[in-house]
C-alpha cells in the first residue's frame, strides 16, 4: 500500500476511523522493527501533541503536520511493505489509545511528559530538552519549545 492512499484516507474518513489509522501509520513509519515499548512511546508522543492542540485537534492533524513526523516527511509514493509490522503497529496504536482514554492518574505511560523524540542520543545540557528515556533507537524527551500553547 502506498503512503499516498493513507494520506488521502486520513483526510477523507471520519476522525474516529482516521485517527487510529494515522497513529498506526506513524508508529509503523517511525519505529517498525523497534521494541514494542518503543513503538508505544512513539504513539504517546503523538497523543500528547494532539492533547496540546499546537499541531491540530486530531491525531491525523498531528501526524501530518509539516516537518513533524514521517507521514509528512516521506515521499507519498513510498510503499508500506511489511504487513506484519503494520499489524503490530495497529495493535500498539489501539492499545495506547485505549490507555490514553483513561483518566490521567490511571494511565500507564511509557514516556511520561515526553513530547518529542529523536533517533540516537540528544544533548540536553543546553537546557532546551529534558531526556525522559531512551528506548531502542530513539531518545524521548520533553522539549520546552514544544509545550502546550
Amino acid at each position: 500500500m502506498k503512503l499516498a492512499l493513507i494520506l488521502w484516507l486520513a483526510h477523507t474518513l471520519p476522525q474516529p476511523v482516521a485517527d487510529p489509522m494515522c497513529l498506526a501509520t506513524t508508529v509503523y513509519l517511525e519505529a517498525r522493527g523497534q521494541p514494542a515499548i518503543g513503538q508505544r512511546a512513539i504513539a504517546e508522543v503523538v497523543l500528547r501533541r494532539r492533547d496540546s492542540g499546537r499541531w491540530g485537534d486530531s491525531v491525523c492533524d498531528v501526524a501530518t503536520a509539516p516537518g513533524q513526523f514521517a507521514m509528512a516527511l516521506l515521499n507519498p509514493n513510498q510503499r508500506l511493505r511489511e504487513p506484519a509490522a503494520g499489524l503490530t503497529a495497529l495493535s500498539i496504536a489501539l492499545q495506547t489509545s485505549w490507555n490514553w482514554s483513561l483518566p490521567v492518574r490511571e494511565r500507564h505511560d511509557v514516556v511520561p511528559g515526553a513530547n518529542a523524540f529523536t533517533p540516537g542520543a540528544i544533548d540536553s545540557s543546553a537546557g532546551h530538552a529534558r531526556v525522559i528515556r531512551r528506548i531502542g533507537a530513539h531518545t524521548f524527551y520533553r522539549a520546552g519549545a514544544l509545550a502546550a500553547r
